[in-house]
């Protein structure tokens, strides 16, 4: 019991990464900043420091908003880069989706062109069709899947798809760069998933995504793990009497999302997820180089 260490569960696949760019040539990959957001300077900062950590080489480009399709045009057939970064959010909405399919997928870390979202959303776990390519998924949804089975969530002993049976989970956010692609992932690993957000819940399961009328106490009174994402200061924080007993628990926002005492009512509580994630940018960009650049 108690809180959890993101750096203990980053650091096994930092070791993998670095270990295996050590016996390739050399691996490159450009970060795109097109925004001001201190958010998007700060998750530039660490993709560099954790590519300095396992051997990638990493370079951030700088470019105004507004010349940022012909900068990723220019990645994408320039043979010696190998991977790519961009710092969303730029313009918002459907003019940044139409920039992510602008993007090679082959040179995609975070897995959000179309390419990899199709795959992801029908469980389509390899790049081709003899199965050889392992697909990318995004890096966030990843290293909370990853986490979880760190944590002994995921019974591993099972066959794959079956490892989550049983097990309940409520998820508060549903964007299209966590929150669903997270559900949807531990969906197709066999869980229950209550997804929460502005516009309502949705259940998830094998079966697929429905609507559904369970209430936030229910949800949470039934859920072996409880994962929030909300970046809302006014979000009505998770409470440990809300908690079933034992239940993991997983902060991935950067303003906290679970009340004082959670740490001591919790099973397990992972309150960041920033280095779990950047272990599965560099994951990603080493799976990128070997199925596409090798």
């Amino acid at each position: 019991m108690g809180l959890v260490n993101p750096h203990d569960i980053a650091r096994p696949f930092l070791q993998e990464v670095k270990a295996a760019v050590a016996e390739l040539p050399p691996i490159h990959l450009v970060g795109f900043l097109a925004t001001d957001r201190p958010d998007a300077a700060s998750y530039s900062n660490y993709a560099a420091r954790g590519c300095a950590k396992v051997g990638i080489g990493y370079e951030v480009r700088r470019v105004p908003a507004a010349g940022l399709s012909r900068a990723i045009y220019q990645a994408n057939v320039d043979p010696e880069v190998h991977g790519v970064l961009v710092y969303y959010p730029i313009f918002g909405g459907a003019r940044d989706r139409s920039l992510q399919n602008e993007l090679d997928h082959e040179k995609d870390v975070e897995g959000l062109h179309g390419f990899w979202t199709q795959r992801l959303y029908h469980d389509v776990r390899y790049a081709d069709r003899e199965r050889t390519k392992k697909a990318i998924l995004p890096c966030t949804p990843l290293g909370v899947v990853k986490a979880l089975a760190a944590l002994g969530v995921y019974h591993l002993d099972r066959e794959p798809r079956s490892q989550l049976e049983g097990v309940t989970v409520t998820v508060f956010n549903r964007s299209e760069v966590v929150g669903r692609p997270l559900a949807a992932l531990l969906a197709h690993d066999g869980a229950l998933v209550h997804s929460f957000d502005i516009d309502g819940v949705v259940r998830y399961a094998r079966d697929g995504e429905v609507p559904a009328q369970i209430t936030r106490a229910d949800a949470l009174a039934e859920s072996q793990v409880v994962i929030s994402a909300v970046p809302d200061p006014g979000f009505e924080l998770i409470r440990p009497d809300e908690l079933r007993a034992g239940a993991v628990c997983v902060n991935v926002s950067y303003v906290p999302n679970f009340a004082d005492g959670v740490v001591e009512a919790a099973g397990q509580l992972l309150n960041r997820v920033g280095p779990i994630t950047v272990a599965m940018l560099l994951r990603n960009t080493l799976r990128l180089y070997r199925n596409f650049h090798a």
